[in-house]
């Protein structure tokens, strides 16, 4: 790969990382998970740079890469648990730290659980709204129209605000 395509890359990761992260962490169980599908949204985006004809903003491409790996990795994660019932301890040691618990205050906790339950679709529009990402955007990752994207957003935030109010 060349440099410029290179320095692409790490330019588009600077600015996007924690966006990044935090869409991952909607998809994953744990923070090993997160991170694991971190990497992997990385490896993807670094193997399909060379294939990027700049037709889009390279923001939406990467967030249209993120949530195609994310659900890939979330619909394998949902057929293997149904393969498999786990009877050790190793669920234990997944759990978050108390510093992690520390850092999260309870109503963030809540939103990610409500989020969690969502269904795919509109797990990834919530997603992205919450990456503050203006609904133009969403609707070319989600290849949605505008409106349809507004539409979900205002009945996506209905449910989370009922589960919200359910939890407490």
């Amino acid at each position: 790969m060349d440099k410029e395509l290179e320095n692409t890359f790490l330019e588009a990761l600077e600015q996007n990382e924690q966006k990044l992260l935090r869409i991952c962490s909607v998809y994953a169980k744990d923070a090993e998970d997160t991170k694991d599908l971190f990497q992997e949204v990385l490896i993807h985006i670094w193997q399909s740079m060379p294939n990027f004809k700049f037709n889009s903003l390279l923001s939406t491409w990467i967030f249209r890469i993120t949530l195609n790996v994310c659900l890939r990795f979330h619909s394998k994660d949902i057929k293997k648990q149904k393969r498999f019932l786990h009877m050790d301890n190793s669920t234990f040691a997944n759990l978050p730290s108390e510093k992690e618990y520390k850092e999260q205050n309870e109503q963030l906790a809540q939103l990610r659980n409500c989020i969690k339950v969502l269904n795919e679709a509109d797990k990834a529009v919530i997603t992205l709204f919450l990456e503050e990402l203006p609904y133009k955007e969403i609707s070319s990752i989600l290849e949605l129209t505008e409106n349809t994207v507004a539409v979900k957003v205002k009945r996506i935030k209905k449910k989370l605000l009922n589960c919200i109010n359910k939890a407490s």
